[in-house]
Formats: structure tokens, sequence, C-alpha cells
């Protein structure tokens, strides 16, 4: 019948796969038209997200490992100035004790066990003694003493002690220096400062 699909003279319909007409209303698959270039292809379904918790915990334990070594980094630091041993009993036996070690003794050790470790300067304190040992190399037989010493202000754990060293020699040179300690209460009294 003309006019109508598949007569004569009319439209023919292209044959489905196996020779068989498609249905009607079916597109033939060759007739669809591939996607513009330039367009990605459809992305499909995702892979599963792994899980994220594992990976947070294991960034949170870290941060925490961190800050407590940091933590006892500075605790070591803070810590390894602290006073070790005992001072002494009173803050004039302090200053009586380092005079000693310095100008009798001459031994920067004994003289660095007696300040505090806020103001412990190994090379300072080992200066002073080659000093004191220097005047002793120029001068005949020089001797050193010094008043005794006397706490001029005291504040709990704070005191100001005063002194007055003098040396002599044995040609009758004398030299005197007046000497102020501060002197500081951390497991007993230790000097601080000299001025």
């Amino acid at each position: 019948m003309p006019g109508q699909p598949g007569a004569a003279g009319g439209t023919r319909q292209p044959e489905g796969p196996g020779g068989s007409a498609p249905a009607p209303g079916a597109q033939d698959p060759s007739a669809i038209p591939s996607p513009p270039p330039g367009y990605p292809p459809y992305p499909g379904t995702a892979a599963p997200r792994k899980k994220r918790g594992l990976l947070i915990a294991a960034i949170a334990l870290v941060v925490i490992m961190v800050l407590c070594v940091g933590g006892g980094v500075v605790a070591f630091l803070t810590l390894r100035n602290a006073e070790t041993g005992e001072g002494a009993k009173e803050p004039a036996v302090a200053v009586d004790e380092f005079l000693t070690a310095v100008y009798k003794d001459r031994d920067a050790t004994k003289a660095a066990s007696r300040v505090c470790a806020a103001s412990r300067d190994d090379e300072k304190i080992a200066a002073k003694v080659a000093e004191v040992q220097k005047y002793a190399a120029e001068y005949k037989n020089p001797r050193f003493r010094w008043t005794s010493p006397k706490v001029d202000n005291q504040t709990g754990a704070r005191a100001t002690v005063s002194t007055r060293i003098t040396m002599t020699t044995s040609d009758e040179k004398v030299a005197d220096q007046d000497l102020r300690f501060t002197v500081v209460q951390k497991s007993g009294w230790w000097v601080c400062e000299v001025a």
C-alpha cells in the first residue's frame, strides 16, 4: 500500500539485525549519533572512597606525639639549669664560700658550684680565677681577706650582701675593693650577681 511504511514506493525501513525489520518506534542503533568531540565520556560510578577516619586518627596521633616530645624537650631545657646540690644555709655563707673558692682556693669549679644556674658562666668564672692567679704571680706573696659578709637587704628568696676584699703583699702593698652580691634562695642560697 502506498503511503504505508514498507510499501513499494514509500520509505523503506532498514532491516534490523538478523534480517528482520525493527519494531515500530524503535530507532536504528547505527542512527544514534556519537557524542561530539571534546566532551568527556560519562564517568560512570565512582570507586568507593577509602575511610578517612583512620587517616584522621593517625594524623591526630602524630600531632600529639610531636607535642609530647616538644614538651619534654622544653622541660629538659628549662630544668637543665636547675640548681644541683645544696646551696648555703644563709646568704652571707654563700658569699663567703664563693670568695673562698675564688681568692683562697683559686678553684673555678668550686666557685661555679656556689653560683646560681641562671648566672653560671664557667668561662667568666674561670677568667676571674685566672685574674686572681695573675695577681698572685705579679705581686710578692699576695694574701686576700675580706670582711665578714653582711646582709644589707633580704626579702623572701632574695638578699643583697656586701663585703670589702683586701689584698696585701709581703712588701706591704694594700688594695681594697668593695663588692655587693645578689644572692637568691633555691634549695639553699646561691650567688647570682657580683657588683
